[in-house]
């Protein structure tokens, strides 16, 4: 997977870049091996060598993910989107069945032994 040069430069700031790495050089080749993981559903094992050691990518997945870099990315594209008039909120949805709700709201009464 191959970003344009667009598309990296719209996610290229939103990548931290800490004291000990990543090397801003390699960002891109790791943010594409996160891509190629997702896209084909392998195993970080199975990474091609062109995006470095599936340990690093893996490794920067797990950073970006706790710094809240694909939220932020993400409501930014729908910022972008919305200024471009291309956001339809009708097609937005909450699939129930990871939406978890307490027993109680289902009508199930426990007893207090429980």
């Amino acid at each position: 997977m191959q970003l344009t040069i667009e598309e990296w430069e719209f996610i290229r700031p939103y990548l931290p870049i800490g004291k000990y790495g990543p090397y801003p050089e390699r960002l891109r080749q790791q943010f594409e091996g996160v891509i190629w993981r997702f896209k084909t559903g392998a195993q970080w094992r199975e990474m091609p060598q062109e995006f470095g050691a599936w340990s690093t990518v893996s490794n920067r997945f797990r950073q970006w993910r706790d710094a809240g870099v694909f939220e932020a990315l993400l409501e930014s594209l729908i910022t972008e989107a919305a200024k471009r008039g291309q956001v339809d909120l009708s097609l937005v949805s909450i699939d129930s069945t990871t939406a978890r709700a307490h027993h109680d709201a289902a009508g199930m009464h426990m007893s207090k032994d429980v």
